[in-house]
């Protein structure tokens, strides 16, 4: 039987699988890869291109990409953010504009501590967000509170909502213009998953006409 363990979203919470169990180390490897291949095999192509025509129309009308997410997606999301403000980079063309919400600790910890945790990423957006900019939301779970006020806020102000989730979507899927969704239950792979369709966008949008 799989073990499970209370997982994240806030209060939202989530069951994920750890593993099958009783797995010696290799073995458990091994499932893991299996997993993923499986996974990786099934990626929704059509939210990948839908994706990366959003990039490129912000990247040649000059417009922000917000990134924000919690836990291992926190770090999602500050590398997206690099690898599309750097590696995505091509000759001739206009650089992206992307900022993550989640690199900014005093700003965060003063939202959280003074306002509440839900608000972190939509009051950054209060102060930067317009019209036309697009907001990337990564959740496993997709029932992050601060992450669904985010889209909530970003939806309201006419800015894209672009999201990457695992699970069942949450909340979050529904919320987004375009969900890149991976049906899994395993974290890992959930954020390897993520983390891989952020670098097909890098390298696309870095050699796109």
């Amino acid at each position: 039987m799989a073990k499970v363990r209370q997982g994240a979203g806030g209060a939202a919470g989530r069951d994920y699988k750890a593993g099958p169990g009783g797995l010696e180390a290799r073995g458990f490897a091994q499932w893991y890869v299996d997993l993923e291949i499986e996974r990786l095999k099934a990626l929704d192509f059509e939210a990948v291109t839908e994706m990366a025509a959003v990039l490129e129309d912000a990247r040649a009308n000059g417009k922000r990409i917000f990134l924000a997410g919690n836990g291992g997606s926190a770090a999602l999301a500050s590398g997206f953010c690099t690898d599309f403000c750097k590696t995505a980079a091509g000759d001739g063309k206009p650089l992206l504009k992307a900022l993550s919400l989640t690199d900014n600790g005093s700003y965060l910890t003063a939202v959280g501590n003074d306002i509440g945790f839900d608000s972190v990423f939509s009051r950054q957006l209060e102060n930067w967000l317009e019209k036309g900019d697009v907001v990337l939301l990564i959740s496993g779970s997709g029932d992050s509170p601060d992450v669904i006020k985010a889209a909530e806020y970003a939806k309201a102000r006419g800015a894209k909502v672009l999201a990457m989730t695992g699970f069942d979507g949450g909340r979050l899927k529904p919320l987004a213009d375009i969900c890149l969704h991976v049906p899994c239950d395993q974290y890992g792979v959930i954020e390897d998953l993520h983390q891989a369709a952020c670098h097909i966008l890098t390298f696309y949008l870095g050699q796109s006409r």
